[in-house]
């Protein structure tokens, strides 16, 4: 099924002299200006293109890449504004409108915002829109604590930043959790923290020590399954080469030695570790 507000591989229906027209199954046939149309494409071809509606509500096709496709959030510039709202560069030659139903604040030429990328099912248009809680989720009950997430800055509060979460949720980084410059827009990784009683979705930017300390405990088993059960990296060993291999500190690697001693799982020699 093609998608508006997507990247299709579609095949070329027939040649005209101003581009090619794909078939776009139940949406018809959608052109392909000439300007897109690949060297020596002929009828039969399959082709990647992203579909959109132009500034005459035509479905049309281009192989050029927007910034953000539907159902995305996006960092992105308002360039103008008129009775409707605000337009914004998103990479192809018609701008986003983001409408004022759809503004969370104003918005002034020239600054960026984050912004959800949306289809208007009723018109087939695709716009964008600043209130993020329209069409993110708050309820983080399907999540896991601890969870590694895909994080957008996207504004900031009293309360610390507001942070779009895969796409698809929104959460919250508590003041007291920020220990690094953030900028509206930052992609970075992150983590479930808590799941508030009403649903909503605290997070972290760093790993809990516990998952810390789990994480190297398994990188130390699977190393020495690796080698057959036994390695000569001992808690003797030069902090260098504990670094080289499993991205510790010689310390954390003394203490998960220690775990995994007290626990049964290996036995420690003077010059050698070994699973039991």
């Amino acid at each position: 099924m093609v998608a508006i507000g997507q990247y299709n591989h579609l095949v070329v229906a027939r040649q005209v002299d101003f581009g090619v027209y794909l078939d776009g199954e139940e949406l018809g046939e959608i052109l392909l200006p000439r300007r897109y149309v690949p060297e020596n494409c002929k009828p039969g071809q399959k082709i990647k293109v992203f579909i959109y509606a132009d500034s005459e509500d035509e479905l049309i096709a281009t192989t050029e890449k927007p910034y953000a496709t539907v159902g995305q959030c996006a960092y992105l510039k308002v360039k103008a504004s008129n009775d409707v709202g605000v337009f914004m560069d998103w990479g192809l030659l018609k701008d986003l409108l983001v409408p004022f139903n759809e503004q969370a604040f104003p918005m002034n030429a020239g600054r960026s915002y984050v912004v959800y990328v949306y289809l208007d099912e009723s018109t087939d248009r695709i716009a964008a829109s600043t209130k993020l809680h329209h069409h993110l989720s708050e309820d983080g009950n399907e999540f896991e604590l601890g969870q590694e997430v895909s994080l957008m800055i996207a504004s900031r509060s009293s309360m610390g930043y507001k942070a779009a979460i895969n796409n698809t949720h929104l959460g919250l980084i508590h003041k007291t959790e920020v220990f690094q410059p953030l900028k509206f827009g930052q992609n970075l990784k992150g983590y479930i923290k808590t799941i508030r009683p009403d649903g909503k979705i605290d997070l972290s930017l760093r790993r809990s020590a516990r998952d810390d300390r789990d994480k190297l405990e398994d990188q130390i088993v699977a190393y020495l399954k690796k080698l057959g059960g036994s390695c000569t990296i001992t808690d003797k060993s030069p902090p260098d080469l504990i670094y080289k291999v499993f991205k510790s500190s010689k310390a954390n690697y003394k203490r998960a030695l220690g775990r995994l001693y007290k626990k049964k799982v290996i036995l420690i020699d003077k010059e050698r570790i070994s699973l039991l």
